[in-house]
């Protein structure tokens, strides 16, 4: 198995971690319903995508009874 030659400092190690973090989630709001949804994304509480109808949300909570 390959060993490192030398050892990294500390500033390089941490350099290296810096674009390790977490990152918020980008939210926008549904124009139909107005709740937050993430872009490209079909809305899962009115099922509306680009203006027009795509799921039948009353019709799919019917059948799951």
């Amino acid at each position: 198995m390959p060993v490192p030659k030398q050892r990294h400092n500390k500033s390089r190690r941490d350099r290296s971690r810096v674009n390790h973090k977490l990152t918020a989630k980008k939210l926008q709001k549904c124009p139909k319903c107005g709740t937050f949804i993430i872009p490209h994304r079909v809305c899962p509480k009115c099922g509306y995508y680009k203006g027009r109808e795509v799921i039948n949300v009353l019709k799919k909570s019917k059948n799951g009874k």
